[in-house]
């Protein structure tokens, strides 16, 4: 039984990182892609 609860606590550490991982990812495209809209905005328009 303690084994068990081990391993299932085990588990859901490795889906709580995985989660973590996927939420910084998720974050990080995001901003990258504030920034690359806002540099075209700002950028773009001007040297049309």
């Amino acid at each position: 039984m303690t084994e068990w609860c081990n391993m299932n606590m085990e588990g859901m550490g490795w889906m709580m990182w995985g989660m973590g991982f996927f939420w910084i990812l998720v974050i990080a495209i995001l901003v990258l892609g504030v920034a690359a809209l806002v540099k075209y905005l700002f950028s773009g328009p001007k040297k049309g």
